[in-house]
């Protein structure tokens, strides 16, 4: 169960990142097709409505209020306790329900195809559950769910924990890419097992990615002593802070940072 976990989430979570940014092949057809694989058949996810959502919008407008400010982590009705340990276990069973709802204004081949590599992927495991593994259907369904969810906790933590809370800038009065990029993304310390299931661009490198988002995780990793060394000689803020640290933060301060307006910041004298 925990291998199956891991390996799901490597393929779900690193894969899928990775492929929406077309760094898994030069070819572009190479990278179109993995992007559907690893997003549609193994993420139960629409790859059109992915790369728009963190490519287009989230790389393009880090912290820009009302178009790249990670609101859509936001569930304000939720308690603090419920969002951070006990909601992030129904990623599983949300992420097609959403799937479905991007599909509005796609054309009717985009549609099918996503359906179809979606149903692709969950019924591909649950026949290797079934007939390898020699599992119940019920049995099937559960342990299918349990090693989607495995990591579910940390994925929606990182998701949070790396941009809400840093400053963010109004769509009319934006800073440069520099200094957008400098003040709005933190890096996680390192952790062997995010790292290796999440990939060093969203936990340890996740500056780097977001000022190179087409650099793999190992150029990342081999990049990131020359980003900091630049950033801190500019005298720029290379932002870093500890998971726990960030939990903490996030329990304590759940009102402020994810029911409230965040406030906007103006960088003043370096616009």
């Amino acid at each position: 169960m925990l291998i199956m976990g891991v390996a799901h989430a490597v393929i779900t979570v690193k894969g899928t990142h990775l492929s929406s940014h077309g760094a898994l092949s030069e070819s572009p057809a190479w990278a179109d097709f993995w992007a559907v694989f690893f997003i549609e058949v193994c993420g139960s996810f629409s790859a059109r409505a992915g790369v728009q959502a963190h490519v287009k919008m989230h790389h393009a407008h880090t912290n820009v209020i009302g178009l790249g400010d990670s609101s859509t982590w936001k569930i304000p009705f939720l308690s603090r306790s419920v969002y951070l340990f006990i909601a992030p276990l129904a990623v599983p069973i949300i992420t097609p329900i959403v799937a479905i709802g991007q599909l509005k204004g796609q054309s009717p081949l985009q549609i099918v195809r996503t359906v179809l590599c979606v149903c692709l992927g969950f019924f591909s495991q649950y026949y290797l559950l079934r007939s390898v593994s020699g599992l119940s259907c019920s049995s099937a369904l559960v342990v299918m769910l349990l090693c989607r969810a495995m990591f579910s906790l940390p994925y929606i933590h990182v998701n949070i924990f790396q941009h809400i809370g840093l400053p963010m800038f109004s769509a009319t009065n934006r800073p440069k890419r520099i200094y957008q990029m400098t003040h709005g993304v933190l890096n996680l310390p390192r952790n062997p097992l995010l790292d290796w299931t999440f990939g060093h661009s969203l936990i340890n490198c996740h500056v780097e990615h977001h000022l190179f988002p087409f650099l793999s995780d190992n150029m990342c990793l081999k990049v990131k002593p020359i980003v900091s060394q630049y950033l801190k000689e500019k005298k720029l803020p290379y932002q870093e802070d500890g998971y726990v640290s960030r939990l903490c933060l996030f329990f304590h301060k759940y009102q402020e940072l994810m029911v409230f307006a965040p406030p906007i910041t103006e960088l003043v004298g370096i616009q």
